[in-house]
């Protein structure tokens, strides 16, 4: 009889802490939801760099087109580190924003879209999503994961470090 009250106790002590740790998951915001994943380190220390972390914990809702740290480590040679100086901070600033859509747009939302829709982005460049059997790109870069949820938007994992239009 104590051997199962134990248990039991055991049990509703395992069950509250996995409802306290989805709890924590749901309210996780885009920036520590890719702080929390290992394929966005560069993308999180651009974001700091580029003192856009507050913004991105804003209410929102936003959509995020990340890069991975793969997409990063395909920029040219020196590029990351060149734009990661204190210098080069509102251009790193203007193109992370335009990885940034305002407004929550879900898979299956791109999808209804006509293939090549053009998107304002957070910088005010437009964006163009297509979508196609081999998938959907944003500009040249391909969405490899969809719908990651945060409490202040959504994120897609793509493949390559979007450059917004030089004036």
């Amino acid at each position: 009889m104590m051997r199962t009250m134990q248990r039991s106790w055991f049990t509703a002590a395992l069950i509250a802490l996995a409802a306290v740790g989805a709890g924590r998951a749901q309210a996780a915001d885009l920036v520590e939801v890719a702080a929390g994943s290992a394929q966005f380190q560069t993308l999180v220390a651009a974001v700091k760099a580029a003192d856009l972390v507050e913004t991105l914990k804003g209410k929102g809702p936003f959509t995020l087109f990340a890069p991975t740290d793969e997409a990063f480590a395909r920029l040219p040679k020196g590029t990351l580190e060149t734009l990661l100086k204190p210098e080069n901070k509102e251009k790193l600033a203007a193109i992370l924003t335009y990885h940034v859509v305002p407004g929550e747009i879900m898979a299956a939302d791109v999808v209804k879209l006509e293939s090549g829709t053009k998107v304002a982005t957070a910088n005010g460049a437009k964006i163009t999503i297509t979508h196609d059997s081999k998938g959907v790109r944003v500009n040249d870069a391909h969405v490899v994961q969809t719908d990651i949820q945060a409490d202040n938007g959504v994120i897609h994992v793509i493949d390559r470090v979007i450059l917004p239009p030089t004036p």
